[in-house]
């Protein structure tokens, strides 16, 4: 049994695994799950979520002990696969991915400040909006400059992020109705009145409740990496389960609890951040004033780290050659300038996006978490490959697991945000056909048809889009 004395102990790991995973997401998952499901069957679609996920997060485990050398972000294990084209697919996914969930902290950000400056109530104003794209240029700067999330910062992000946390479960814990919460558990009332009096069943329900679930989740792969710094490797995979454990009570006590304190209805008609809105119902402004500052302090932190991870994924995408190698190019800092500049632009164009939405926060939030399920589907996929090859039965089921899911919710919950996703990949392949010919590789054929039905279904969406089939937030 191999030790490392200078790892992580367990106990460690699992305190480290959640409070890295934990985003701003949770600030405001109780108002969109109040807005898809009743009690019942969003406990149900938590324990569906929850099956999906630690299989993706073992499926991760497993092939990052078992094949080190594939090093290159999880969108590697879709070239080990399906050769170049697969890994920038999923690269330029996990690509998007990153800075659209960018989008839905402006917005959450601006949602908060709007507690403070009336300006910006609502997060998705004018004003709102150009003060984002300053705040947003202004950490691309400092990225760019060679600044980094440093451990203090990351410090104070997870106690500004946790406290506000800890504080509204108590509080919800203490002012628990247990007759509110029951009073329509299955959502047999309350939806018909928030859906315009179409009766909604508990499958369509819990499938409303997918994309929420997964919103939290997204940056779960960092779990696999962390396991990897145990002591013990024997430990690793019992940290992650433990870890993903303790998400999911924390999550689940977050999201269900203000159901035993507000009616369903009222809970679906809170402004983001809703956390801080259900703890003014309770306690008063003081409860709302913490909660955004907290809230405000995490977000800003923690958006120091995704602008350079969509950096970070570009240059290994260029390393790989399967960008231009002028996205991988770095300054006298070691920062991507060219890459950096692209996903600011992008970012830049998207923000102005949400004035023709009415939903910003949820529209940005789904487009992030469509993307990456593109990456994770294909992790699943190749931990069934990899685990048939080696006569591993049990891991090739956890791979099975793990793809039917990601699949499933892409099909089920997803499947509108993937096809506008699709429309991404556009310009997309015109870097990818730019790498190609800058490091003297030809497109084959099974390629040219992957591309060409990629581009026949974004083609489809902007179709959709432009009929209305597809509503746009």
């Amino acid at each position: 049994m191999e030790n490392n004395s200078k790892g992580i102990a367990k106990g460690e790991l699992v305190a480290l695994i959640v409070s890295s995973s934990i985003g701003t997401g949770i600030f405001g998952i109780m108002n969109d799950l109040a807005n898809a499901a009743a009690p019942g069957p969003a406990l149900l679609a938590w324990f569906f979520v929850g099956i999906g996920i630690l299989a993706l997060v073992l499926s991760l485990n497993n092939l990052s002990e078992k094949r080190p050398e594939l090093d290159s972000g999880i969108f590697s294990y879709a070239g080990a696969q399906f050769g170049p084209l697969g890994e920038f697919i999923s690269g330029w996914a996990y690509w998007l991915s990153s800075w659209l969930g960018n989008i839905a902290f402006a917005t959450m950000l601006m949602s908060s400040f709007g507690t403070f400056f009336k300006v910006f109530k609502g997060g998705q104003n004018l004003a709102s909006i150009f003060a984002a794209i300053i705040i947003m240029w202004l950490l691309t700067l400092l990225v760019n400059n060679g600044v980094e999330s440093a451990s203090f910062i990351n410090t104070i992000v997870t106690i500004c992020k946790l406290i506000p946390i800890f504080a509204f479960v108590v509080i919800m814990i203490i002012s628990f109705k247990g007759g509110i919460f029951t009073a329509d558990f299955w959502g047999n009332v309350t939806n018909n009145v928030l859906h315009g009096g179409k009766t909604v069943s508990l499958f369509e329900q819990m499938k409303g409740s997918i994309m929420v679930m997964m919103w939290v989740f997204i940056g779960i792969e960092g779990a696999s990496v962390l396991g990897n710094r145990a002591k013990k490797k024997s430990d690793a995979q019992q940290a992650t389960v433990y870890g993903l454990v303790s998400l999911l009570a924390i999550y689940i006590l977050v999201s269900l609890l203000p159901y035993g304190v507000l009616s369903q209805a009222k809970i679906a008609t809170l402004q983001q951040p809703a956390m801080g809105e259900v703890l003014k119902h309770v306690v008063g402004s003081w409860g709302s004033v913490m909660i955004n500052i907290g809230l405000i302090i995490s977000t800003l932190g923690a958006w120091i780290s995704w602008t350079m991870l969509p950096a970070e994924t570009t240059m290994l995408m260029a390393k790989d050659k399967t960008l231009p190698k002028s996205w991988g190019k770095v300054n006298k800092k070691n920062a991507p300038t060219y890459s950096l500049v692209i996903t600011g632009v992008m970012q830049t164009i998207f923000l102005f996006s949400l004035l023709f939405t009415e939903y910003a926060y949820n529209f940005a939030y789904s487009l992030c978490t469509a993307a990456i399920l593109i990456s994770y589907l294909m992790v699943g996929s190749y931990q069934m490959q990899f685990s048939y090859q080696k006569k591993e039965w049990g891991q090739f089921g956890i791979g099975i697991i793990a793809a039917a899911f990601q699949l499933t919710a892409m099909v089920l919950a997803g499947w509108q945000q993937v096809l506008m996703v699709s429309i991404l990949y556009i310009p997309g392949f015109i870097f990818y056909y730019l790498s190609s010919k800058e490091n003297d590789r030809r497109i084959n054929k099974n390629e040219k048809i992957t591309m060409g039905i990629v581009l026949l279904i974004a083609v489809i969406a902007i179709i959709m889009i432009c009929t209305g089939t597809i509503k746009v937030g």
